[in-house]
């Protein structure tokens, strides 16, 4: 199965959740799921986005700074366990 998102990963759980409800509340889809292998840092949790939703996922970021970001990312995942990451610049 071929699948692509985005990720946002951060240093601190608390920042995830924050994170992730600031985007429900601006309409965008938002999850939280578990950071892939290859973001080797961070606590382990990382919200879930939709590539087509990028821009608006990073204006909002700018607009609630919620801090401890490690980074935005393209997640390509392949078959059952092949992940590709991709920096996404803001």
């Amino acid at each position: 199965m071929n699948q692509s998102f985005g990720i946002a990963a951060f240093r601190s759980r608390t920042q995830v959740l924050r994170m992730e409800d600031a985007l429900r509340r601006a309409g965008l889809s938002a999850g939280v799921i578990s950071t892939p292998r290859e973001v080797a840092i961070g606590c382990g949790l990382s919200v879930r986005f939709e590539l087509s939703e990028a821009a608006q996922v990073m204006q909002v970021y700018r607009r609630v700074n919620p801090g401890a970001l490690i980074g935005f990312y393209r997640v390509d995942h392949y078959g059952t366990r092949q992940i590709q990451l991709t920096p996404l610049h803001m």
